[in-house]
Formats: C-alpha cells, sequence, structure tokens
C-alpha cells in the first residue's frame, strides 16, 4: 500500500491551498492511489469541466472553494465551499467549474 504523496508531512495545511486554478484548465494533484483508493485534489477555471464519464468506484467530492456543478444520471448539483457529494460507481457523472472552484476527490474501488 502506498502512503500520501506530494503533500508535507506532519505540516499543518490548507488543502485548497495545495492545488491552484489556471487559467482555462482543470489541475489536478495525486495525493494517494492505489487498488483501493484515490484521492486527488482538483482546480477548475470557471467554464472548465470534466466530461460525462463513468467511474469503477464511488466518488466522494468535498468542495474546498467556489462553486462546482457535479451532474449524475444526468441531474445537476450545485457544490458550495464545505459541502460534498457521493458520485455512485458506475454511474454517469461530470465536474463543471461554476466559478473557479477546487474539490477533493477521494475514490474507493
Amino acid at each position: 500500500m502506498n502512503g500520501i504523496k506530494n503533500m508535507e508531512k506532519s505540516t499543518v495545511l490548507t488543502l485548497r491551498e495545495q492545488v491552484s486554478c489556471q487559467p482555462g484548465q482543470v489541475v489536478s494533484k495525486t495525493l494517494a492511489q492505489n487498488s483501493a483508493l484515490s484521492v486527488t485534489l482538483f482546480a477548475f477555471d470557471k467554464g472548465e469541466e470534466i466530461s460525462t464519464h463513468e467511474s469503477g468506484g464511488d466518488a466522494f467530492v468535498t468542495c474546498l472553494d467556489g462553486v462546482g456543478r457535479i451532474t449524475i444520471d444526468g441531474e445537476s448539483y450545485e457544490l458550495h465551499e464545505g459541502e460534498s457529494i457521493v458520485m455512485p460507481a458506475r454511474h454517469p457523472h461530470a465536474v463543471y467549474g461554476q466559478e473557479q472552484f477546487k474539490m477533493l476527490l477521494v475514490v474507493v474501488f
């Protein structure tokens, strides 16, 4: 099992400061990944998106900053700072930066 990477250990951190929004881009930073779990920070510029796809695991999203729109099975949900949603495994979903938007994604396989 691999540990946490790309973050200082034994240091108090603010997650939203660990990834930066870039013009016209979706930026990601992987913190952990193995066969059972994936933990990634994302930063979306306003209007950027990850188009509709499916995942083999349940995807738990927490909004760290801004406003994002999560679409699951064609239904849209607006996510604000501190709010979370689970995108169930094998259901089509997409993520859109309604404004600049940062999120923590934890996928459990």
